[in-house]
């Protein structure tokens, strides 16, 4: 596997900046160290381009002929090497160094079958979805089972108006749709890790659901609901302006039934994922959020918080440095090591050969401080890497939908290749 070319570009015209980013690719393919026919193809555009998304398809599946199939989506917001394009007409191409019978792409049109006995098998899967699909939950985890490991990365698209999604393998006409999920199945000969990181912080102690109604906490720690977080913000209705005011900027973290919602450090752990308070339920002394729960889940409220965010995204590139080469890495990047990976680690001594970056919406523009921090973080610490991604209205990891996380996937290879 060799590197992965990759093209980035932002235009008023969306033919200039195709015609940039091809530009970029085909000079990479001219690289000694780069792919210099891969088969596969990610774009992802803005949604400023998203009434021409098919046109755009067709653009570069024409100027690309040697990339048969292709995925990817649109987002209000995308990434790509060291850049952020935010709110601004810009597309982003990575080409995937990836044999032919290494992936699937899928859609609605086209779905991942079942696996048989002995037949083609999934190990995990890039999703790319529509948020208002129904049972979109329900889905992903029939997807997640088509899978050998059980596990998805994505997420879902992000636009001011429609979301076309791309995928399209082979000569088929098409490509673009709205709706539904889609993307590329990968096999388990394709080395790749992902990690998650989280971008809030505790404001609370850690609590557990214990009186629910669907989407009503009742009781935490058998205690109201309602009452319990007037304590934890130190608000009261009595000042009802100052109280909204801090409700609408606090959020809750929810852990799996018996998982702790904290680490053992003060920080959300991995998995919990962060939701919205949608409303009060003063007759019942409940908090409204926007999710089903589940008896004996964790709950801690939390807020957005660029430092935190910050050293989280920096852990999980000290992570991924880490498993590539163990030998390089400082005591202090070391010690940030999580004790479990989320996907298969490989051996040391390989190299990245290319990267997608799925982050919220909520973490773009100006939150970590400026143009492009969060691209520069990656950046810095894992060097100069093919890297596309979007920014989601959800992200996905696992077969589980998160709120104001980042999830990094990167493809490895043996640095001889």
């Amino acid at each position: 596997m060799k590197l992965f070319p990759c093209g980035h570009a932002t235009h008023p015209q969306w033919r200039m900046a195709a015609g940039l980013a091809i530009a970029q690719l085909r000079a990479q393919m001219a690289l000694p160290g780069y792919a210099s026919a891969p088969r596969l193809g990610l774009l992802y555009i803005t949604d400023h381009y998203a009434s021409e998304a098919q046109v755009i398809l067709d653009h570069v599946r024409a100027e690309l002929p040697g990339v048969t199939d292709w995925a990817g989506t649109t987002g209000v917001g995308i990434c790509a090497h060291q850049a952020e394009y935010w709110d601004e007409p810009a597309l982003a191409i990575l080409l995937c160094d990836l044999p032919a019978e290494h992936y699937r792409v899928f859609s609605g049109l086209a779905p991942l079958p079942v696996p048989a006995t002995g037949g083609w098998q999934a190990r995990t899967a890039l999703v790319h979805a529509e948020p208002q699909t129904p049972e979109l939950a329900e889905l992903m985890a029939e997807l997640a089972e088509r899978t050998s490991d059980g596990f998805l990365f994505g997420g879902l698209a992000s636009a001011r108006g429609q979301a076309p999604q791309f995928a399209v393998h082979g000569s088929a006409a098409g490509g673009c749709f709205v709706g539904g999920l889609s993307g590329v199945a990968l096999a388990p000969e394709v080395a790749c890790m992902t990690r998650l990181t989280q971008g809030c912080q505790p404001v609370s102690a850690p609590h557990t659901i214990t009186r629910m109604d669907d989407l009503v906490a009742l009781e935490l720690d058998g205690e109201p609901a309602l009452e319990v977080m007037l304590r934890d913000l130190d608000i009261t209705l009595d000042e009802p302006q100052k109280a909204i005011a801090v409700v609408r900027k606090t959020l809750v973290g929810l852990s799996l039934p018996q998982q702790p919602a904290v680490d053992r450090t003060g920080h959300l752990q991995q998995d919990v994922r962060v939701r919205h308070i949608v409303g009060l339920d003063p007759m019942r002394q409940g908090i409204a959020l926007a999710e089903h729960l589940q008896a004996d889940m964790g709950l801690v409220f939390c807020r957005r918080d660029p430092q935190a965010a910050r050293a989280d995204l920096t852990r999980i590139c000290a992570e991924l440095r880490e498993a590539l080469e163990p030998e390089s890495l400082s005591l202090e990047a070391a010690l940030l090591q999580a004790p479990e990976p989320t996907q298969t680690t490989p051996t040391a001594g390989r190299r990245i050969a290319g990267a997608i970056y799925v982050s919220c919406t909520g973490r773009g523009g100006g939150h970590f401080g400026g143009p492009s921090a969060e691209m520069q973080i990656i950046r810095h610490a894992l060097g100069d890497v093919p890297l596309v991604g979007f920014y989601a209205a959800g992200e996905i990891a696992g077969h589980q939908l998160y709120g104001y996380t980042g999830v990094l996937t990167v493809f490895v290879s043996d640095r001889a290749t």
